[in-house]
């Protein structure tokens, strides 16, 4: 079973993440409310793969997406961002996140990123 991390600053959204992850048969590696945390918790859990929120205090997504990439060349990173985040996810693609969801995001959307980024499309 696949394990993800699940990162953004705001709690309702982990939760409805985690939700549609678990009800697809993804497993919750955990999760982290910013990119830091999002870097802490891929070393210390190695997740199969990270949502991870653009927008976030302290150290945003795309930080926290290269500092994972630093750490591990090999890492899955689904950015998510809002509709009006045009450039941020374009610095995130360039960054090298291996896909992108925008909100509000349907279920299918965040599965079919998964399964994309897992070559199981």
């Amino acid at each position: 079973m696949r394990k993800i991390l699940v990162v953004d600053d705001a709690k309702v959204i982990r939760m409805v993440i985690k939700q549609i992850l678990i009800r697809n048969g993804y497993e919750i590696a955990g999760e982290a409310g910013n990119g830091k945390e999002a870097l802490e918790k891929y070393k210390e859990l190695r997740p199969d793969a990270v949502t991870m929120d653009i927008i976030m205090p302290e150290s945003d997504g795309i930080q926290g997406l290269r500092e994972i990439l630093a750490f591990d060349k090999q890492a899955k990173v689904i950015m998510i961002s809002a509709i009006d985040q045009r450039d941020s996810l374009t610095d995130a693609i360039r960054s090298g996140a291996t896909d992108y969801v925008v909100k509000p995001f349907e279920d299918d959307r965040m599965i079919a990123a998964l399964k994309n980024i897992f070559g199981e499309a």
